[in-house]
């Protein structure tokens, strides 16, 4: 079989080992002249830092206009509310079963047992999650769901502004639904919605073009800033976790997907660039235009599509908020000594499966994860003592998170009659977009 050398794929590969290479040479390399980091790892370190930082620049107006676009699509569906009412319903059949292995795998495992009073680097993570929190979170302070916050240092005080991802959500579902209610006199409103969201996916696709160089950046500077010592200090959770995931995704997904009448190689075949992208960038908001272009290529109703994935690019993590809050919760405890009974297990199913939207489709898990120790009543410190590996755990379970959206899009789609199954088994298209 003849390789693509041109391919997306083959680009993000390419760079993937690229990565490796210059994240060991910068690691091998020590410290700079004034005792900071050298030269090349600082250069990976500030490439990987931009790349991020352009997809987190375009994730504000893609996912306001994607949520309202896709809401105001449902029009132009027969089945709108079945529809909607089957992907809600998937969405927690997918997570119940993700988070019911995450925590068979770490009975079986019991990481963290093996590491009670070992001396472990400890982070401090930049947000906390509590049901409190998550619950006010849901309401906006303002029409533009921005948010404030100040760092006081030896230079002064700093303040920030950004978006909540999760109130920037649920103000695009009030205006997608406004629109709906409005009806006729909203239509110049949607039209200048739909051409924002072209634009905005026009400059999103340039981004994605830099992923080769993204991805070898991030990988390089996260083995140059980590090395191996983190994994082998913590080499059983990161087994554990990808353990998990490669159930999941080679086990569960192909049988659901045998199971409503579907073959899993062209499925695998199609939602690779969208895993890749994924993988790399450590966001399921960045990746959704790949992620939708490859569940039209599915032969998916493009009006579901254009609905189902900007929803579940911002609430449905197979990985982030069902596999590795159970896996690393087992973790915690078992670190720190305190016994999970029965309760605390379906506490954590609970939480997986109805608190999924406090990941908000951004890169990290740490909020789901604080959310889940403080339901436990855990040490909320021990999300510090993954903080060093969390990148690496991330790229695994970002890439599960796109792949879960685009399969419970794909089952919808063929039980309620609108996948198109000559194109769902047709060639798989290696361009991402």
């Amino acid at each position: 079989m003849s390789v693509n050398y041109r391919s997306f794929g083959f680009q993000v590969l390419v760079g993937m080992a690229a990565g490796m290479l210059l994240g060991m040479i910068a690691r091998s390399m020590g410290a700079g002249p004034d005792g900071d980091i050298n030269m090349l790892a600082s250069a990976l370190k500030t490439t990987g830092a931009i790349f991020v930082s352009l997809l987190k620049a375009i994730v504000p107006p893609l996912v306001f206009a994607a949520i309202v676009a896709s809401i105001a699509n449902l029009r132009a569906l027969d089945n709108a509310a079945r529809l909607a009412g089957q992907t809600l319903l998937w969405f927690a059949i997918t997570a119940l079963i993700a988070v019911g292995i995450g925590i068979a795998i770490g009975l079986i495992v019991q990481p963290g047992a093996g590491l009670r009073g070992a001396a472990l680097p400890i982070g401090k993570p930049d947000s906390y999650g509590g049901w409190l929190d998550f619950l006010k979170g849901l309401v906006p302070g303002n029409s533009l769901a921005l948010s404030a916050s100040t760092k006081l240092s030896e230079n002064g005080a700093t303040t920030n502004l950004s978006f909540n991802i999760l109130q920037l959500l649920v103000v695009s579902i009030a205006v997608g639904l406004a629109t709906l209610k409005a009806g006729e006199k909203a239509e110049p409103f949607l039209a200048f919605v739909r051409s924002m969201l072209a634009v905005v996916r026009a400059i999103l696709g340039w981004i994605i073009r830099l992923t080769p160089i993204g991805s070898a950046a991030l990988i390089g500077s996260a083995i140059a800033t980590y090395g191996w010592d983190a994994l082998a200090r913590l080499g059983g959770f990161t087994a554990a976790v990808y353990l998990g995931l490669a159930v999941v995704l080679l086990v569960v997904y192909p049988l659901l997907l045998i199971a409503n009448g579907l073959r899993p190689l062209p499925f695998y075949a199609k939602v690779w660039p969208a895993m890749q992208l994924g993988f790399v960038s450590r966001s399921s908001v960045g990746t959704l235009p790949v992620t939708e272009a490859v569940t039209e290529r599915m032969g998916v109703e493009k009006g579901y599509a254009a609905f189902v994935i900007p929803l579940a690019s911002t609430t449905k993590m197979d990985g982030c908020a069902s596999i590795y809050p159970a896996l690393a919760a087992i973790f915690v405890a078992n670190f720190y000594g305190v016994p999970l009974h029965l309760i605390d297990y379906a506490l954590i199913v609970f939480v997986s499966v109805v608190g999924s939207a406090a990941t908000a489709g951004l890169t990290g898990a740490i909020v789901m994860l604080t959310l889940t120790l403080s339901t436990l009543g855990l040490p909320l410190e021990g999300a510090g003592l993954l903080l060093a590996i969390d990148p690496i755990l991330d790229m695994g379970r970002t890439a599960i998170n796109v792949t879960g959206q685009v399969l419970v899009a794909t089952i919808v789609a063929k039980r309620e009659g609108i996948l198109d199954e000559a194109a769902y088994h047709g060639d798989a298209e290696a361009a991402p977009a």
